[in-house]
């Protein structure tokens, strides 16, 4: 690397201000962007470092910003501590024809006036500059690029970045590595690089090893911390920002390959078991590598009540709801019922967001598993809790009826081979069809298809119908 790559030189005052008004715009049309439908009322950097000097023709910054928002419940509307957000943020005099998409904004006022401002995963350079600095294990500033000894990275492979809409950004270095960036930040060890490395030891072969990682210690230079008792400086968690992995060359994500087929009239049945069985495969490994623990009573209940919570929640939001709020509930009281008579459940670490979009199948036929990060929207702690595998089930049972029901005309019974197979081919591998447990999985589709109906509900309205269906069948009496 390059001197001007290594030097860590704090921004210049006034960086954050002159990009408000800029990033006030910018930053809630990007997919990721998690506070949609609030104004963004302020920003606050949490770290910033700069990768490339300004005075060059490219400059660049590494950004993490917290947008305040107001709370949807707080009285008044009052801002919440909002969101952080990974920016990576490129300045030119101009930008060229092929950098259009990538503009941010120009700016007016500043250290930077009269400079444009661009998402700098488009630019090649930026790109290779951070391959770069994780093959060499580089530190710049508060960023750690860090790599298993074990495994090499070759230098001058080509970036492109991956422009489908998703909850972080990737780029593709020469079909050879994958560079996940999260963009909504959080303190703390993250489910996205935690259970690849813990599965990489367990030597499964269903997870696409981590090759490399970027992290970012809040205290380094030219963060901002707060502090802690006594007036002391904090000593925050460091942030996972990036995971590098081996690219699955030639390979099919299992949304596009379930609407192929289905666009020819062809079965998925087969796919559907062999996708069980991996499944089954990543859980059996994730249970030797990380502790496991029995749900009781107590913990079963609590995990009961933030389901009813969640429901109510989303019942006050999509009118749509109501009529079935009641049929929806008993999928939880069930739950409760057989806790309050002490049956229990094993859980453990899982994917926590699993769906046939989170999921690879190799020219050869393989089938991977692959963003372990869980829902972004829920708490870190939360997405890092044990749960029982039937959680991942549902997950993808519920993914199986989106693809059968965003086929013209839906299809239904499509959906319904295909969750059989699914749940045939987990208990191959596993030992256990997690349709023997169906209060349970029940109770956690239910869980998934309210989360969809408010995820819809907000962001694609047209899309509404296909949880809505789900809701219809598991309001009805039974295990479902």
């Amino acid at each position: 690397m390059s001197e001007a790559v290594i030097r860590t030189v704090a921004p210049p005052p006034g960086l954050l201000a002159s990009l408000d008004p800029l990033l006030r715009q910018w930053l809630p049309r990007q997919r990721w962007f998690a506070g949609k439908g609030r104004p963004v009322t302020g920003f606050t950097l949490v770290a910033a470092t700069e990768l490339l000097p300004p005075s060059a023709r490219l400059g660049l910054y590494h950004l993490l910003v917290r947008a305040h928002q107001p709370a949807l419940s707080a009285p008044g509307g009052a801002d919440r501590p909002g969101d952080c957000y990974q920016l990576l943020l490129g300045v030119r005099e101009a930008l060229p024809p092929r950098l259009a998409p990538a503009l941010i904004g120009h700016l007016s006022q500043g250290p930077l006036a009269g400079r444009t401002v661009y998402e700098a995963l488009y630019d090649t350079r930026p790109a290779e500059l951070l391959l770069e600095a994780l093959r060499s294990r580089a530190r710049i500033g508060g960023l750690r690029f860090e790599r298993d000894p074990g495994q090499e990275i070759a230098s001058g492979l080509v970036p492109r970045l991956m422009t489908v809409e998703q909850s972080n950004s990737s780029v593709v270095y020469g079909d050879t590595f994958i560079l996940k960036l999260l963009r909504r930040i959080v303190p703390g060890s993250n489910p996205d690089l935690e259970l690849p490395l813990a599965l990489a030891r367990e030597g499964c072969p269903r997870v696409p090893p981590p090759t490399a990682w970027l992290v970012a210690d809040p205290d380094g230079p030219g963060a901002t911390g707060g502090r802690g008792a006594a007036g002391a400086p904090a000593a925050p968690e460091p942030y996972v920002l990036g995971v590098l992995q081996p690219f699955v060359r030639g390979a099919t994500d299992g949304w596009e390959l379930a609407l192929r087929e289905l666009a020819k009239g062809e079965e998925f049945v087969a796919e559907a078991r062999a996708l069980g069985r991996a499944t089954a495969e990543v859980h059996t490994a994730l249970a030797r590598a990380l502790p496991t623990v029995t749900l009781g009573r107590s913990r079963l209940r609590r995990m009961v009540a933030g389901m009813a919570e969640r429901l109510g929640a989303a019942v006050q939001a999509v009118p749509a709801l109501r009529p079935y709020a009641d049929g929806l509930g008993t999928a939880y009281t069930a739950l409760d019922d057989l806790a309050a008579e002490g049956q229990t459940w094993t859980a453990q670490r899982v994917h926590g967001d699993l769906h046939l979009g989170q999921c690879l199948r190799s020219p050869a036929g393989e089938w991977s598993l692959i963003d372990f990060e869980g829902e972004p929207a829920r708490p870190l702690a939360e997405r890092r809790m044990p749960q029982p595998v039937v959680r991942d089930v549902a997950g993808m049972l519920r993914s199986f009826d989106y693809a059968a029901r965003s086929a013209d005309p839906p299809q239904p019974d499509w959906a319904v081979r295909c969750r059989a197979a699914y749940c045939s081919g987990y208990a191959e591998t596993a030992g256990r069809d997690p349709r023997t447990d169906p209060v349970l999985l029940r109770a956690y589709e239910t869980d998934k298809a309210v989360y969809e109906v408010l995820y819809e509900a907000r962001h694609r309205p047209e899309w509404l119908r296909v949880p809505m269906a789900a809701v219809r069948r598991l309001a009805e009496p039974g295990p479902g």
